[in-house]
Order: C-alpha cells, then sequence, then structure tokens
C-alpha cells in the first residue's frame, strides 16, 4: 500500500525547486604534484573541489591522443560473413579510436565538455579541428550505416547510445559557433539512438543491476538528461514509466554486496541517480526511505574502492566507480542539500583516491578514465 501511495505522489507532487544551498565551502585548487603528467588532488575532505585549467589542458591530452589511436580494438562484432571483417576505422569512421565504440564517443564528450568549461585550453584549435574531421557528415553516415545492419540490434546496448546521447546533449547546449554544425552532423545518428531506446525500452521486462556496461539505470540516467535538456517527451516519457516499473518497489538495496570485482558503477547509486531524476523531491524521499535510508544519515561512508593493478583492464574499473559514486554524490547535493551535504567530504575521498591515477597512466585505464574524472568534477561545480 505503501508503494501505491508513493506511486501516487510521484505524479501528484511537483518537484521542489530553488532549495537553499548549504553554506559555502572553502575553495582549494586541484593542483599538480609535480611536473610529470600526474594528477593530483590536495585538499580536506570538508572543501571543495574546483577544477582548475591547468588539470583541463593535462586531462584533454588523452581524448586529444586517442581518437585516432586505431589499435589496440575491441570491436565486439557479430560477424554476418567473412566479408564483414573490416578495419576499425572503416567500420567506424567516426568512434574507431579509444579501444572501443564507447571509449571513442565519450573521448568525444570529454573534449567538447573540457571546451565547454575551458575555452582557453592550450590545444583547443586542435581539438576543434579534430571534433570537426571526426564528426563529419560522411563519417556519421557511416556509423549509422554499421548500426543498420541486421547483426548490429544489440550494438552498444545500452551503454553505448547512452553516452552517444550525453554527446549530443553536451553539444546541443554548447553555445559555439561550431556547435551547430557538429549537432546537424550527428543528428541522424543522434535520432537513431532516440528510436532504438524507444524501441527496446518496451521490451525490456527486468532491469539489469551490475556494476559495469550493461547497467539499466546508468542507461536510463544519461537517456534522460538529454531528453530532458532536448525537450524530448517522448523519450522522457518512457524512461521515466520504465525507471518506475523497474525500480518503485525495490527496498533495501544490498549495498554491503559493493563491489563486485570489475564494477564501474555502483548498482545500488546508479539506482538512485535515475529515481533521483524521476520522482519529485517528496516521492524520491519516502522511496529512498526504503531503498537505501542509511544515505541520508550524516555519518554515512563507504570505503573507496581500491585497485591492485592498473595494467588489468577489469580491475582498473574499480578506478572508474571512485569517480561514478562520486558524481551521485554531487548530483544529489546540488539538487538536495538540505538532505545530502554531509556526503560532500566522501564524495570528495573518492576523487581523491583515483585522481591521481588518470593522466600517465596504462593504456588499459588511460583510455576511459579521464571521461569519469571530467564528469564527475562537472558534476562537482554545481555544489
Amino acid at each position: 500500500m505503501k508503494k501505491v501511495f508513493l506511486l501516487l505522489l510521484g505524479v501528484l507532487i511537483c518537484s521542489c525547486k530553488g532549495d537553499p544551498k548549504v553554506e559555502t565551502k572553502t575553495e582549494m585548487n586541484i593542483d599538480s604534484i609535480n611536473e610529470a603528467d600526474s594528477l593530483s588532488i590536495n585538499l580536506l575532505t570538508e572543501e571543495k573541489i574546483v577544477f582548475t585549467l591547468s588539470e583541463a589542458n593535462k586531462l584533454a591530452e588523452m581524448p586529444l591522443s586517442c581518437l585516432n589511436t586505431e589499435y589496440p580494438n575491441k570491436l565486439n562484432q557479430v560477424l554476418e560473413n567473412e566479408k564483414a571483417l573490416g578495419e576499425p576505422s572503416e567500420l567506424h569512421p567516426a568512434f574507431y579510436g579509444c579501444f572501443d565504440w564507447h571509449s571513442s564517443v565519450h573521448a568525444h564528450w570529454s573534449l567538447v565538455s573540457l571546451l565547454k568549461q575551458f575555452p582557453d585550453l592550450e590545444k583547443a584549435a586542435e581539438i576543434r579541428k579534430k571534433l570537426q574531421e571526426s564528426l563529419s557528415k560522411k563519417n556519421i553516415q557511416g556509423e549509422i550505416a554499421y548500426f543498420k545492419r541486421k547483426e548490429s540490434g544489440s550494438f552498444e546496448r545500452t551503454y553505448g547510445w547512452a553516452w552517444l546521447l550525453k554527446l549530443s546533449e553536451e553539444i546541443e547546449t554548447w553555445e559555439d559557433p561550431m556547435a551547430k554544425e557538429l549537432e546537424n552532423n550527428l543528428a541522424p545518428l543522434t535520432s537513431l539512438i532516440v528510436e532504438k531506446y524507444l524501441e527496446f525500452l518496451p521490451k525490456l521486462n527486468y532491469p539489469i543491476r551490475v556494476g559495469e556496461h550493461s547497467n539499466t539505470a546508468f542507461g536510463l540516467s544519461f537517456a534522460y538528461d538529454y531528453a530532458q535538456a532536448t525537450k524530448k517527451d517522448s523519450l522522457m516519457g518512457v524512461v521515466s514509466k520504465k525507471a518506475r516499473d523497474f525500480y518503485l518497489n525495490d527496498d533495501n538495496c544490498p549495498l554491503g554486496w559493493e563491489p563486485s570485482g570489475f564494477d564501474f558503477l555502483s548498482p545500488c547509486l546508479e539506482e538512485v541517480s535515475i529515481m533521483r531524476r524521476v520522482l519529485p523531491k517528496n516521492a524520491f524521499q519516502m522511496w529512498l526511505g526504503d531503498f537505501m535510508p542509511q544515505l541520508k544519515k550524516a555519518d554515512f561512508n563507504i570505503p573507496v574502492a581500491e585497485v591492485s593493478d592498473r595494467t588489468d583492464g577489469k580491475l582498473v574499473h574499480l578506478d572508474g566507480l571512485n569517480f561514478s559514486r562520486a558524481w551521485v554524490f554531487y548530483d544529489l547535493i546540488s539538487k538536495y542539500p538540505d538532505l545530502f551535504s554531509h556526503l560532500q567530504p566522501l564524495a570528495n575521498r573518492h576523487i581523491k583516491k583515483s585522481f591521481p591515477n588518470v593522466v600517465g597512466d596504462s593504456y588499459e585505464g588511460g583510455h576511459w578514465l579521464g571521461t569519469f574524472a571530467i564528469y564527475a568534477l562537472q558534476e562537482s561545480k554545481d555544489i
């Protein structure tokens, strides 16, 4: 009965706007610790992180270099016959670098995000040139052709789809003369991914609750963000309905079971993240009281994840988990500071743990971890 009431409450209550911010924290820079390519965050756990131009310049290096790094490459391809074989750059003319398709997509997102936040990046001109070359109309048509293959129905579902929409959202909300060109070029692929979401989600009877690529809540969250930012009401409606269908009755998420050995997402926190988006504040509070009540307690804590071997492409996922946990915490603080300001020190500790490993790390982590760091830092700017 409580869940039925919660569902009705979620429909009837409007989300609260203009929540008062918590008191301003002392701001400190994220400073480089030496002249090498390593990064560090020197801050006390109560202090607010400030993402600086110096760190942005360093974080731009990896996506800038890996866009055209074709090998090593993980194609994740279903072959219909021997003629389906091809070089990565032939199969994916826009998104062939950075080891795999989704990493290439979010490398592009990283560069757009950094340019939006820091127009004076040292290599801004080079980044712009590469984005225009990579996201050309011809290259995007090549990507569409791959998705339209019969054997590509589940290709990058839904993790890569989510990042493609996040890239589109970043471009479509960018007030820059080049943005319109990129938006127009990318639009046919964006529309195709929206169609794939609308086709697939109604057929998905059960959510996928893992800490890696196929996590349903993560894919729903980024799709919702895109739909909200670009006023795609049909997509937002389907995402909202599926999130409620999947998660509204969930109780007592087993946070103690996390993390699994290869997690870069938290199944519990990703579910919190999507429900924060689709439920009004009061309804979300009630739902959270059943699902993860400890999150609202002032003494809530969860140990940061430890990576034993950063040359192992799976084990290094745990650095990503630290960043993705942090961005969920920062989002909660930003939206409802009166409820979640106590999470800021914990979020900062997660960033501080893994940020020094982002630049100069082995390619196993280096080709994608920068994106997770950038997104976490971007979310921290709103608090």
